[in-house]
């Protein structure tokens, strides 16, 4: 083994420990988080750690560097969650099965989705969350062209349509997460039948409703 490749296996050790190490400090301040909500301060990660702040700092560089580290694995999360929405075969069950998907999301991660919420109007994490909504709203149009074109309608629409579903799930999310003023399921079939067919189904729907 020559010189030259034992200090390079004795750098890719070290690398992996300092990620270990990263990723740990990254679960401490999901944890606080989890407890004390986004305003969470350096000192108080570091407290929950047992180190000190400067340790911090030479993971992450400051408190932007550690929420953006955050954003990045919230962001990652929440693809996972919204995955086997796309699974449904029907494209009425699929958007459904979104909504569904990302209100569960929101139900069962509250602090995260708020602290995604908070991150997307701060300068260092905003274009983590924006890149996020564009490649969803690009799936969105590319699943709804086929759909619209069959239905007789310009495909043309899928891009503002796309638009209009994720603007709405995001708007409603946010809402129900601090009222729930209804449960989750009919949430979701009232959303789902907005963007599927329209107010006025929707009226009918609930007049139809005992």
């Amino acid at each position: 083994m020559t010189i030259e490749t034992t200090a390079t296996r004795a750098q890719d050790s070290k690398r992996a420990r300092r990620e270990r190490r990263r990723e740990e400090l990254l679960d401490v301040a999901d944890r606080v988080i989890q407890r004390r909500g986004v305003g969470v301060s350096m000192d108080e990660i570091a407290s929950e750690a047992g180190i000190t702040k400067p340790v911090l700092y030479r993971h992450f560089g400051d408190k932007d560097g550690l929420y953006r580290a955050l954003t990045e694995r919230y962001i990652d999360e929440l693809k996972i969650a919204l995955k086997p929405a796309t699974a449904a075969s029907e494209p009425r069950d699929r958007l459904a099965a979104a909504i569904d998907a990302y209100l569960v999301y929101v139900e069962r991660e509250p602090e995260r989705y708020r602290f995604l919420l908070h991150a997307s109007e701060q300068p260092r994490t905003a274009g983590i969350v924006a890149d996020f909504r564009r490649r969803h709203i690009a799936e969105c149009a590319f699943t709804a062209e086929d759909n619209l074109r069959r239905a007789g309608i310009d495909p043309g629409f899928t891009e503002p349509w796309a638009e209009c579903v994720s603007g709405m799930i995001r708007a409603a999310g946010t809402s129900w997460l601090e009222a729930r003023s209804l449960p989750r399921e009919r949430l979701v079939d009232y959303l789902t039948t907005i963007l599927w067919e329209g107010f006025s189904s929707l009226r009918r729907a609930t007049a139809a409703q005992p």
